[in-house]
């Protein structure tokens, strides 16, 4: 009966016009969005753009006393975020109270039980609520201009519920990115004609969809604005991060999530998760609103810790992700069979029928209302088991604690030798194994979680290790600096060393970025193929950043200050000694190439030590920078002490091989649309000062390279291999037609093509140019030098090669330690060995005229994340240097800068950039 009554109030609603109705109440006090806009958003084929949401929300500002409008900071752009606060007027009359409570509770520190209790009573549930993340996802921004005057202007009982116990935070999270696909969409002045998938470039300035991929690293202006928000200014309890699209054959994805679940945080967290997303399904099937899923119905997993609504569970918080359909262009729901029968994972499916924005802005709204009746109902638990959480963390930081990942797992598989317990006949399940191997394995001493991570200040890169702990504050972890010498683990640290303590609310974030992620392994079926994780697998912050640190695994305290800094900055760099020759600067640190672009912009002569050098009591491996002596460069030194850089006197040049840098004419190639790991690319070069221009396929097929460029660059996505080959197919997109865009873009259509482009890039190198492959752009590689040949490949019947089947090789984004010659110039002020990202990638064996610069050495590489097939890395080539007539190229195997989050291996692309032109010049 269940079933058909569910199918039946499908086919109901299926026939009901009631969710298409007009969505705007009635005109009140506050202008209606009706009124305030030339179309009343949720129409078809119209779209609001960012101004005219900012003057609505100014507008309800003024007039409405249940509303208070906050400037968080600027966009890329230059655009003011806002965020709208919603409450009851008595609770915006005392935000500054709720808001200190809201962090006692969050950050638990010296807050008992009993005071924790009496603050919950008190305090009022926060909630965010956000719009616009991914700017082509456009329900969310329409949508959220309706729910905002609804909430100001509704008197029901409910909303006034909701407003007396909930403080509900409105965001913005992406102003350009409205509107330039809002603007992009209303540009044709034939409605049947506006569409914005063709949009020219990337929907936020540098990194498009992958502003949800930036929260723990926090390096886009708009992620460290709202991270602000959520973690160091407002502390909500739940954070709701709305998106689109949704399964095809239903309207709305709704949590709960699929496995796997990351294993650092509060399961507390997973609990309340699943009753939340069980209030909003129940809400839409309450309102025969049908076609929501959870869990099987998408892909979505709780495990990456990069993306909005999954960073708030590394602090505590209810992460939300909804995905909707729908859009200001009409579509149709399909009808696909698997979605008719009403299951778990789909309590009410939906039939096809014509479906418009007007219709999504209606589930928008009660998915809206059911998180924050939820938050209401439930105000004074939600408040609790925030503190509850922070306690318990700051507990378990206090004393011995555990940590079980799937090594820990299999390691009691191992140790039971396959040796099982009887067990009585009514247990179902797996096997048991000797109960006293969870104290001697799974609670072995020496695999106890730390107390805490000392970072000293005598960092091969400290400016990066500054960089670091900035993604840690931005985060809101709590950071503090010794004043003194201590000694912790038996071991004496000196005064500046910086303390990460695992006793504070936000250690799961902690241990996310210190500890090697253990991603299980996860199959389609048993025995199946690996099932694709939603994102990457393995990302130690620490480790990408090459960070040096110490694991404590005792108690420790000291000579201890909190770090109450907005960020911190590296201490300045020193000029020592007293020779009037010139400086020797080290190669080590990542700032070393913004001193180094400054030098050659000024026309300042500048070369590389090729040889190991010593000065003084400091050794300097092969790289150093030698600057000659000059006013100019001694300016330019002066004014870059902020860089963090010291610069070392001589009262002689040095001795032995150099290596002469010159200006360098950059090309960074894109596509149109935006490749997103250029965009990443784009904004690297840019911090580290490296003039260059974007170039798109059009002009490189134009030829005549070499009178423009002396470097191509051609990030991950930038090159499409064909499908099923050995390299990653890249991001290709169908391209729109020359004359449906406007004419400045047009020359930015095209591809990097295999027939057309890789002649005139290998004529390129050949006299003299460098070409710098990075990821999937490989294939690219692979065409220009023969030398450069994948390694881990099948040949197919027709001879062509494809990569290894998943089943045997599957590396879905994770860190693999690799060796590394420091000698070489491309990996000049490197370690002999590196962690790097790897996501798919494809390693080479080298033929002649090639020579490895990194290269894989173990069996067993993974040091975070997944990995499949391991051990066929072994004896493959990561890095390549290949010489080819008079120029170089340069083959980056791996994702060396992936989402500007692995600096130490940023140097492989710096020092290519460098060094190709130089090698070029000296022959």
């Amino acid at each position: 009966m269940k079933t058909n009554y569910l199918i039946g109030a499908a086919l109901l609603a299926l026939a009901s016009p009631a969710f298409a109705e007009p969505i705007t109440p009635k005109a009140g006090a506050l202008p209606s969005p009706a009124e305030a806009f030339p179309t009343e958003p949720g129409s078809d084929y119209y779209l609001a753009n960012y101004d005219a949401y900012e003057k609505y929300l100014k507008a309800l500002a003024a007039k409405s006393d249940r509303m208070k409008l906050i400037d968080i900071g600027k966009s890329a752009e230059g655009r003011t975020m806002w965020v709208a606060i919603v409450s009851s007027p008595a609770n915006l009359a005392k935000l500054d109270h709720y808001r200190e409570i809201a962090r006692k509770l969050a950050k638990a520190e010296g807050v008992s039980e009993a005071q924790a209790k009496a603050l919950a009573a008190e305090g009022r549930a926060v909630v965010w609520i956000d719009a616009g993340l991914h700017a082509t996802e456009t329900v969310t921004t329409q949508s959220q201009i309706h729910v905002l005057y609804r909430l100001l202007t509704a008197e029901d009982a409910e909303t006034r519920r909701l407003l007396d116990d909930t403080i509900v935070l409105f965001g913005h999270d992406n102003p350009d990115g409205l509107q330039l696909v809002a603007d992009w969409y209303m540009r044709n002045t034939d409605p049947k004609k506006r569409e914005f998938r063709s949009i020219p470039r990337l929907y936020q300035k540098y990194v498009g969809h992958d502003n949800n991929r930036d929260s723990f690293m926090a390096q886009m202006p708009e992620t460290v604005n709202v991270n602000r928000m959520l973690f160091r200014e407002w502390f909500p309890q739940i954070i709701f991060n709305q998106h689109q699209t949704g399964p095809a054959g239903m309207v709305v994805f709704v949590p709960p999530f699929r496995d796997p679940f990351n294993y650092n945080y509060s399961p507390i967290v997973m609990t309340e998760l699943q009753e939340l997303g069980a209030a909003m399904h129940s809400r839409l099937v309450s309102e025969e609103k049908p076609g929501s899923g959870m869990r099987s119905a998408a892909p979505y997993s709780t495990w990456h810790n990069g993306m909005e609504r999954s960073v708030a569970y590394f602090h505590n918080s209810i992460g939300l992700l909804t995905e909707i359909i729908g859009g200001p262009t009409p579509e149709k729901i399909p009808l696909v069979p698997d979605t008719q029968l009403a299951r778990n994972d789909e309590p009410l499916p939906i039939g096809p029928r014509e479906w418009h924005l007007k219709d999504s802005l209606e589930y928008q709204y009660s998915l809206d209302r059911a998180v924050l009746d939820y938050a209401s109902r439930n105000r004074e638990r939600l408040l609790m088991n925030i503190w509850r959480m922070g306690a318990s963390a700051i507990a378990r930081g206090n004393r011995d604690s555990w940590t079980i990942t799937p090594k820990d797992v299999d390691a009691v598989k191992a140790a039971a030798a396959g040796k099982t317990q009887e067990v009585e006949e009514y247990f179902r399940g797996p096997p048991a194994v000797d109960a006293g191997l969870y104290k001697t394995v799974l609670n072995d001493p020496a695999k106890r979680d730390p107390r805490g991570y000392i970072l000293t200040p005598d960092q091969r890169d400290l400016p990066t290790t500054i960089a670091f702990l900035n993604a840690l504050l931005k985060n809101g972890v709590d950071i503090e600096r010794a004043t003194k010498a201590f000694t912790a683990g038996g071991k004496s640290y000196p005064a500046g060393s910086y303390v990460v303590k695992t006793a504070q609310a936000y250690r799961p974030h902690v241990l996310d970025m210190f500890e090697p992620q253990d991603h299980p392994h996860d199959a389609e079926y048993p025995g199946g193929p690996p099932k694709a994780p939603y994102d990457i697998t393995g990302y130690t912050l620490a480790w990408q950043m090459g960070v040096q640190f110490d694991r404590i695994l005792d108690g420790f305290d000291g000579p201890f200050e909190r770090v109450t800094a907005d960020l911190l900055k590296a201490p300045a760099g020193k000029q020592i000694g007293t020779g009037g020759a010139g400086w020797i600067v080290g190669h080590e640190t990542n700032n070393s190439f913004v001193l180094t672009n400054r030098l050659l912009k000024a026309g300042v002569k500048v070369t590389w030590l090729a040889d190991a050098t010593r000065v003084g009591a400091r050794d300097f491996a092969p790289g150093a920078i030698w600057i000659p002596a000059s006013s100019e460069a001694a300016r330019i030194i002066a004014e870059s002490a902020p860089l963090g850089i010291d610069a070392y006197r001589m009262a002689k040049a040095p001795a032995g091989k150099t290596i002469a840098l010159k200006p360098v004419r950059l090309g960074l190639v894109d596509n149109y649309g935006g490749v997103i790991p250029a965009g990443w690319t784009r904004w690297l070069l840019e911090q580290y000062e490296f003039p260059f221009s974007v170039v798109y396929p059009k002009e490189l097929d134009a030829g005549d390279l070499n009178a423009k460029f002396d470097v191509l660059v051609f990030a991950d996505g930038t090159v499409t291999g064909p499908r099923g080959g050995a390299f990653k197919t890249g991001y290709a997109s169908k391209q729109p037609s020359p004359e449906d865009i406007p004419a400045d873009y047009r020359d930015w259509l095209g591809k990097v093509s295999a027939n057309a482009t890789a002649p005139l890039l290998t004529a390129f190198v050949q006299a003299g140019g460098t070409v710098i492959t990075v990821g999937g752009a490989n294939y690219l590689a692979s065409l220009l030098s023969p030398a450069i040949r994948p390694a881990l490949v099948n040949r197919k019947p027709d001879g062509s090669l494809a990569a290894l089947d998943h089943r045997d090789f599957y590396i879905p984004g994770s860190l693999v330690a690799a060796k590394v010659d420091p000698t070489k110039p491309l990996a000049f002020g490197m370690t002999p060995t590196v962690d790097m990202f790897f996501d798919q990638n494809q390693p080479f064996t080298l033929g002649d005229g090639a020579t490895s610069v990194a290269w894989f050495d173990s069996a067993t590489p993974l040091r975070s994340g997944w990995a499949v097939g391991q051990d066929k890395l072994k004896g493959t080539v990561a890095i390549a240097d290949a010489d080819l007539g008079r120029g170089k190229l340069f083959a980056l195997g791996t994702e060396v800068t992936q989402r500007a989050q692995p600096y130490a291996t940023f140097k492989l692309l710096f020092n290519g950039i460098l060094y190709g032109p130089a090698a070029a010049a000296a022959r």
